[in-house]
């Protein structure tokens, strides 16, 4: 048992290694933009092409892969990110660094569609609730810690350098997953027409992907650029920036927290008061950011509504599709990290032509229609009553 839980924290360390490479450059934009010549908005692209990327070719590639034993490709998968980090620190330009981001995307989006369904794997099936629930919360850690040390690593070495140290972090995660994970043969894939076919069958797969879509498109066309309004805004330090990281990490460790209890007994109330919190945080940016007390109020609301969010969705696919949760995760993938790209790309050019302010404001329009789209369709729901199975927003975990 302690060996299975071992594997557990080391999937848990493989998404911690994932999501700080995915979303690091939100903490370096500003000397990125510097030292390589271009806009903070052509900068916000590292993390648009690499969300396509994970999002469209991940269907696909874990179709294509379905016979493949999940160590092996986890194994692979964290060989291309510790390779991509290292071409990343020491790329002479900028398109060298979009084209290594584009190709590091794929390999993110096929952990995020096998990760969990392996740490769930590796416990006896009465824990893997709770597997899971260890695995993701590398994404706490990865914000609490990741992304906060990633900017401190610059002021201390530069952009460069804090990317050579997370090749290093990948390789050893890779050597930890060589020897500690057993062998996974490939369990619940499907072919390609399968994988796309699930939201067309399952009406409560679609529903759970039109809000998270909505969702993650406003949060991220907003959070993308929060160094750079910070900085406009209330003239803070990149150290003041680190901090502020920090506390938003920290937030969305106890927004997880909270709703891993919270969704047992509501799941789509849970849901609601999450993005009801990340809408309220961005209006409280925009009207009371330009103070540091202000900032900081906005940043750990936001934080904890956005980590409460993220469990809450995650249990909203799993009960969406239990049986098919590898493909299901797929498509759940191929919705969030296109509407990260999506959020950051369209998010860059409100930044570019509007100010950054206009950025925040395009996130509270895409949070607020997830949050009327949900309340929608729960009042839908009551008034023509359908089987369990066909909404998962009304669905208690």
């Amino acid at each position: 048992m302690a060996r299975a839980w071992l594997g557990v924290a080391v999937i848990t360390a493989s998404l911690f290694t994932f999501v700080t490479t995915e979303l690091m450059p939100v903490g370096l934009l500003t000397p990125i933009s510097k030292n390589l010549d271009v806009s903070v908005g052509i900068a916000g692209l590292m993390v648009t092409l690499y969300g396509i990327s994970a999002g469209l070719g991940v269907p696909f590639i874990v179709a294509w892969t379905r016979r493949v034993n999940r160590r092996v490709l986890l194994s692979v998968l964290l060989a291309i990110l510790a390779v991509g980090n290292l071409v990343v620190g020491l790329a002479p330009n900028f398109p060298l660094v979009l084209g290594t981001r584009l190709i590091m995307g794929f390999a993110n989006g096929v952990f995020w569609a096998i990760g969990v369904s392996m740490a769930m794997r590796l416990v006896p099936g009465h824990l893997a609730s709770r597997a899971s629930a260890v695995a993701l919360s590398g994404i706490s850690i990865a914000t609490v810690v990741g992304i906060p040390l990633g900017t401190m690593l610059e002021e201390l070495t530069s952009w460069r350098g804090t990317f050579l140290i997370w090749s290093g972090l990948s390789t050893l995660v890779f050597l930890l997953v060589a020897t500690v994970i057993p062998s996974l043969p490939s369990e619940n894939a499907v072919p390609v027409r399968e994988v796309f076919n699930l939201p067309v069958k399952n009406r409560q797969l679609r529903v759970v992907m039109f809000a998270v879509t909505l969702y993650v498109l406003g949060h991220f066309g907003a959070y993308t650029f929060i160094r750079p309004y910070a900085e406009e805004n209330t003239g803070v330090s990149a150290a003041f920036i680190s901090v502020l990281l920090v506390i938003y990490g920290i937030g969305g460790a106890v927004g997880n927290f909270v709703a891993g209890y919270t969704v047992t007994r509501n799941l789509r109330a849970s849901f609601v008061v999450a993005v009801v919190g990340i809408v309220t945080a961005m209006l409280l940016l925009l009207g009371i950011g330009h103070t540091r007390f202000g900032l900081i109020l906005a940043v750990v609301l936001w934080g904890t509504s956005f980590g409460a969010a993220n469990l809450c969705q995650i249990n909203l696919m799993l009960g969406a599709a239990p049986d098919t949760f590898e493909a299901a995760m797929s498509i759940n993938t191929l919705g969030y990290n296109t509407s990260i790209a999506l959020g950051a790309l369209f998010g860059g050019l409100f930044a570019d032509r509007l100010g950054v302010e206009s950025a925040v404001w395009f996130g509270v329009a895409l949070a607020a229609a997830a949050l009327l789209t949900t309340l929608a369709t729960g009042r839908s729901r009551k008034a023509a009553p359908v089987s369990s199975e066909d909404d998962a927003l009304t669905t208690t975990a």
